[in-house]
């Protein structure tokens, strides 16, 4: 048949009533969809799907937990803490596929967690609980229970030492969106991203805070990231990056030591550790700021972890500043690709970055040369007194090179071009 002949059942959307959660999934789950939320233990996983379900009970719609780790008075219990004890979320501690599905059609739910996907088991398999075969045919059941009953489905997965999602790889291909819910433990931090999401885009962000009353939403990541920062401190950079499709503000902290004998450490924390060391060979070459002998650590403030190329020109000022022992001008943000020639160069979404700083009272960003005269002409204008031109209520600085944004930032004695 003819695709322009073809119509497709209309889409309908369940509300989580987490605003952030809801930003990630594009509006909501979709009805009959399964979803795959993976993350470490202690993460917040159980805390953040409980949390979901009371919601979407209490918006009328009915939701059913199946526990598999936990009993049902330790969940009961977190419900307490978090305020989810509603009427119209029901309750299960099953082991067992066939009892799941029996509680499925028992309780005919708009919503089913299941609390872990590696508790469940089939008895008439032979591998024992979280085995791959196990965990392929539990999977694999429940999605053909949300296409022909039509509930959405959430499966808890737990994820490996590496990060990745443990069981198959193809259960990643099974269901249609998977959520990844990152944080350090020693923060109250949490990031959820969407690798995959069938019925909308992916690389979206959301962001929370880990809280005794469970996990709260956060409106204004850039603001809470920026919240302890102290103003003209040696080795700071602000950076503008953009993770997914949500501009942020992320500080940049560089700290360089001598180094006892033997090869010096290179530590970073929320940054690629191969990209600090390719960074400071720029570093080297081209302002001729040697680190051979000196330990370098470069760590991101608040835990947020970065892999946005346009924090590279931010790294390599901390790294100078810190090198320097001068501090970056106060009120400026940054950022922008740097390449192995030491040339700076643009990045997506410099609008958005721009906004974002603007937003929060930042006075003026050094951005890469080019960009200031690829912004549209509307944005720009040159008869407000401020250093260069200006875009969306900020001021500009332009810089081609690593050399010219070192000049740019204020930092001297300027060093002098390698040969």
């Amino acid at each position: 048949m003819p695709i322009t002949e073809l119509t497709g059942p209309e889409q309908v959307w369940l509300p989580t009533g987490l605003a952030e959660v809801d930003r990630v999934l594009d509006g909501g789950l979709s009805i009959g969809s399964v979803t795959l939320l993976g993350g470490e233990p202690g993460s917040g996983k159980s805390t953040l799907v409980l949390q979901m379900a009371a919601h979407v009970a209490m918006s009328g719609h009915r939701a059913l937990y199946i526990s598999g780790e936990e009993s049902a008075p330790q969940v009961r219990g977190r419900a307490d803490r978090i305020q989810a004890l509603v009427d119209g979320l029901w309750l299960a501690a099953e082991h067992d596929l066939g009892h799941v599905r029996d509680q499925i059609a028992a309780v005919q739910p708009d919503l089913v967690v299941v609390d872990s996907v590696q508790a469940i088991s089939d008895p008439a398999l032979p591998s024992g609980p979280g085995s791959t075969q196990q965990v392929r045919a539990v999977a694999e059941a429940l999605v053909r229970t949300a296409k022909a009953d039509g509930p959405a489905v959430i499966l808890v997965g737990q994820v490996t030492k590496d990060g990745d999602l443990a069981g198959p790889r193809s259960l990643e291909h099974v269901v249609d969106t998977v959520l990844l819910l990152e944080g350090d433990h020693d923060r109250e931090v949490r990031l959820l991203r969407s690798v995959k999401h069938r019925f909308g885009s992916t690389g979206n962000l959301g962001v929370f805070e880990m809280t005794e009353h469970g996990v709260l939403g956060v409106a204004d990541p850039s603001a809470l990231f920026l919240a302890d920062r102290r103003p003209a401190t040696v080795g700071s950079a602000i950076v503008a990056v953009i993770d997914g499709h949500r501009p942020l503000l992320v500080e940049v902290q560089a700290l360089l030591v001598p180094g006892a004998a033997g090869t010096p450490r290179r530590t970073t924390q929320g940054l690629d550790t191969s990209r600090l060391h390719l960074l400071l060979a720029v570093l080297e070459r081209h302002l001729g700021l040697a680190t051979t002998g000196t330990e370098v650590y470069a760590a991101t403030a608040g835990g947020v972890r970065v892999t946005d190329p346009g924090a590279d020109l931010g790294v390599l000022l901390a790294l100078a500043s810190a090198h320097l022992g001068q501090p970056l001008p106060d009120g400026m943000v940054v950022y922008g690709e740097v390449g192995l020639g030491g040339e700076v160069r643009r990045v997506r979404g410099a609008g958005r970055r721009l906004a974002e700083a603007a937003r929060l009272g930042f006075g003026f960003a050094l951005v890469p040369d080019i960009t200031v005269g690829a912004l549209p002409a509307g944005c720009l204008d040159p008869t407000v007194d401020s250093p260069g031109t200006r875009s969306e209520g900020i001021g500009l600085l332009g810089a081609s090179d690593l050399v010219e944004a070192v000049e740019q930032a204020g930092l001297l004695p300027v060093p002098v071009r390698a040969p």
